[in-house]
């Protein structure tokens, strides 16, 4: 079967691997389709990102939807289910597990990861075996392309849960990247009475408007737009930061209304804050990370039409074409969300 493997910095190939071997108690999932992540790309053009670095060979891939080929009697699933598949696996009996933080496991197995070694292999392949918890039906009429949107979705759904309830309030998002944007869709979802935007790309920031954000600004065209939204202690109760650009994060932060709350959803590398705005405004600074009970959520609004990803889904190439695939996730003025299709 075929596999996309990453052997180094822009060294990304297609290879013929065996396919996975049996397991009575898993399931056998065909890939329909695959999103490039932001982790992928990190991968494929800086050999990692922060201080993971891939150090063997490893095949990418986690935001994926497939086909079951075959599935044991008890696991509650028959050959021919479609199914999005949750590419986290926590071991559920470490620390963590037990305190109902499986997303913090210490044991995780996360497809795609460099983070442990050796490396956890992704999902980017023709077939994969997953457990039963992983696998969440599709509604018949949602394509395997739209469920694949599960896991960045699950993502955003977690980041909303850290912020508490958007119901009525005024909130920011920084970055409209698929994160950002699908954090936008996620603030309408839960009731925000207004959801600004900012990013520096004009493409993307139509893409928000056309999503539900009710402004759209272009910060690198108006550098003192935080300005207008500071006055009277600041106009925004959440602000999501999706960036991970440090400049973006501290515009944003003087925005933010006394005992506001900011969710940092965007990786980047060490920034620094403005300390005296944290405190004299008493605002909660909030990490994210991955998910858990997200992903079933996630599906769930996916497959009632609740939340609606498929004008974020820009481009589909078929897997021999995954470097152009690559080239074209990477390019943010053309592309929102680049998948691979595994059907072809």
């Amino acid at each position: 079967m075929r596999a996309v493997v990453l052997h180094a910095a822009g060294d990304l190939r297609v290879e013929n691997h065996a396919p996975p071997g049996e397991d009575a108690t898993a399931i056998r999932v065909r890939i329909d389709a695959g999103g490039i992540c932001g982790s992928d790309l990190h991968y494929y053009q800086h050999g990692g990102f922060g201080t993971i670095r891939v150090r063997q060979p490893i095949v990418l891939g986690h935001e994926v939807a497939g086909t079951i080929l075959s599935a044991s009697k008890t696991s509650g699933f028959a050959a021919g289910d479609r199914v999005a598949v949750s590419p986290s696996r926590p071991c559920g009996h470490c620390t963590y597990c037990d305190r109902g933080l499986k997303n913090h496991c210490e044991n995780m197995r996360f497809y795609g990861s460099a983070m442990p070694m050796p490396h956890i292999q992704g999902a980017f392949q023709d077939e994969i075996v997953a457990l039963p918890e992983q696998c969440f039906k599709i509604a018949p009429d949602v394509p395997t392309e739209i469920a694949a949107f599960a896991e960045p979705l699950a993502v955003v759904l977690h980041g909303r849960r850290r912020a508490g309830s958007l119901k009525g309030r005024r909130v920011l998002v920084t970055g409209c990247g698929p994160i950002g944007a699908l954090a936008v869709l996620a603030a309408r979802d839960d009731g925000a009475e207004e959801v600004v935007v900012t990013d520096v790309i004009d493409a993307v920031l139509e893409t928000a408007l056309g999503l539900g954000a009710d402004t759209a600004i272009n910060a690198g065209v108006n550098s003192d737009w935080a300005e207008t939204y500071s006055a009277g202690k600041g106009a925004f109760d959440v602000m999501f930061e999706a960036s991970g650009n440090e400049l973006a994060l501290r515009a944003g932060m003087t925005t933010l209304r006394p005992r506001g709350v900011l969710v940092q959803l965007g990786l980047g590398g060490d920034v620094s804050i403005p300390q005296n705005v944290i405190v004299t405004k008493e605002l909660d600074v909030r990490g994210t990370f991955r998910f858990h009970e997200e992903f079933g959520e996630a599906v769930d609004a996916l497959n009632t039409g609740r939340i609606d990803v498929a004008p974020l889904l820009t481009q589909r190439f078929p897997v021999t074409d995954v470097v152009e695939a690559f080239r074209q996730a990477a390019d943010r003025r053309t592309s929102m969300k680049v998948q691979l299709d595994f059907t072809t």
